[in-house]
Formats: C-alpha cells, structure tokens, sequence
C-alpha cells in the first residue's frame, strides 16, 4: 500500500513541475495534439480501427499496474511486445491505415482544386447533371427500382471502370437513361452508374465491399453497402435507391443517409459534387460587376 501511496505521490509531484513550468509554445504543443488524436479518432471511427485504440489504452493500462507493483515478467513480455508491436499493428490494420493516409492526401485547398481541376464540366453541365440525377431517383423511387450512382470527385475511379463487365456509355445524364440501365431485367442493372465530367461515363460497375460490415443496419442490402465501400475507399457521392422500399440513400466518407428526397438530394448534389454551380458563378459575377 504505501509503494502505491509513493507512485502516486510522485506522479503529483512530477505533474505539479509540469505546470510550473508551462509556457505559450507548451500550450500551443498541446491543442496541436489534441487537434491530431481528435481527428484520428474521428477518421477511425465505426472501423475496425477503432479497435486498435482500445487495445493501446488496455497496454497502457496493464503498463501502469506493471509500474507499480514492479511485476518483472510481466515487465519483460511488455517491453518485447513494444518492440514488435508497431510492425504488427502496421499489418494487421493496414487497410484502415492506408484508407486514413488517402484521406488526408486528399485533403486540399478548395479553391486551388476549382481553378486548376478540369473534370468538373461547366457549371450549365453540373445543373443539368444534378436535375437529371434527382429526377431519375424520384422515378425509381417511385417504382422501387434498385439503383447504385456512383459520382466521381478528386480520386479517379479508373480501377473500377476498367473491368470486363463495365460498359462505357458517355451520354448525358438523362432520367430516362438511368431508368433503362437500371430496368431489373436490363444487362447492366445489378452494377453501379459512373458519373465523370456530368455525364453517365460507365456502368454495370462492380463497387468494393465496407470494411466495416459489422456496424451496418442488417435491414442494409448489398447496393448499401457497396456504397458505403466505395465511399470508404474514395471520395465518391454515392447514391442508392433501394429495391425493396424505393429509399433513397447518400454514402459519403463511409457515411450512409438515408430516407433523402428529390428535394434534399438536389441539396445535396449542389454541396458536393465537382465544381461550382450556376448559381454560384451568377452571384461571383453580379458582386465583381458590382465591386
């Protein structure tokens, strides 16, 4: 009891120096860290990742008692688990890693992407692209048409299209286009739409699978959770109108939100698909005209 009394003594005190001795640059160290593990945490959440930090709070744990009870073979396995533990965690959570390496290389400046980026299309092209999608959803909601629209932003989807079963089409973003592709006794129905520059570029795409297939509602099909994969493994607006209930459902950064309708997808579409919309470019020329 009193080496318990003694460790804990000494932690105050250490923590008491710590404090006497904090300056500005301390101060800003830590909200800098903060900040990383906050966004850490944020980019591993409802992942398998996650599990990795429970882990490492657990050692930290088992750590501390080693510490103050002087444990020596538990000491010993610890110190040559360390040794080897960040290879380890490197190769069991390397898809998780390698997910939030590719999520923060697409981190930009999104001013500097719209004036160098050329996929984006004129903003008359996004506008019609945008009505021609909701519209299409609206249709197949109605007739419970499943479908799976795929819309490509910064990461190039070329690794999906390039596949035996994807047919390259490159027309406009017609209702009726989407509603013949995704007609459940056409060829190309049970795979996804790819949208580039506003147009339909592909289809009958087959999407990777969710990594985190665990988390998901069982009422979710399979074109849910494609969507959810394909929004993990990329930057793409993915959006779902499900077979059974004629839903429609928007997966983004390995989030899925549902129940959206034409009205709330257009909002939606108008956010975050590529380039600025008509509307924007309107108001950016009164105000220079203006200025």
């Amino acid at each position: 009891m009193e080496r318990i009394v003694e460790f804990f003594s000494d932690i105050f005190q250490n923590f008491l120096r710590i404090i006497q001795s904090i300056n500005f640059f301390d101060v800003l160290d830590i909200l800098i860290l903060t900040l990383l593990v906050y966004f850490l945490i944020k980019l591993m959440r409802e992942t398998r990742a996650i599990q990795l930090l429970k882990g490492i709070f657990f050692i930290i744990a088992i750590f501390v008692l080693v510490e103050i009870f002087q444990l020596k073979v538990m000491g010993y396995i610890i110190d040559n688990f360390l040794q080897v533990g960040i290879i380890a965690i490197i190769i069991v959570f390397q898809p998780e890693l390698r997910r939030i390496l590719e999520k923060v290389g697409r981190t930009k400046v999104s001013t500097f992407t719209q004036s160098v980026e050329k996929s984006a299309g004129n903003a008359s092209a996004r506008d019609r692209a945008i009505l021609g999608i909701a519209d299409a959803c609206a249709r197949l909601h109605d007739s419970k048409t499943g479908a799976l629209i795929v819309i490509e932003r910064q990461t190039k989807l070329g690794d999906i299209i390039e596949k035996e079963t994807t047919s390259v089409i490159n027309a406009e973003c017609e209702p009726e286009l989407f509603c013949n592709i995704f007609y459940n006794k056409a060829p190309l129905h049970d795979g996804a739409v790819i949208i580039r520059d506003n147009r339909i570029y592909a289809a009958g795409c087959f999407l990777p699978n969710t990594q985190k297939d665990q988390y998901l509602s069982t009422e979710l099909g399979s074109r849910h959770r494609a969507a959810v994969g394909m929004s993990e493994n990329s930057d793409a607006l993915v959006v779902v109108v499900s077979e059974e209930t004629g839903t429609i459902s928007v997966a983004l950064d390995g989030q899925l939100s549902r129940d959206q309708s034409r009205e709330g997808l257009i909002t939606i579409l108008r956010k975050y698909m590529p380039g600025a919309s008509l509307e924007k470019k309107k108001k950016r020329s009164k105000n220079k005209q203006g200025g």
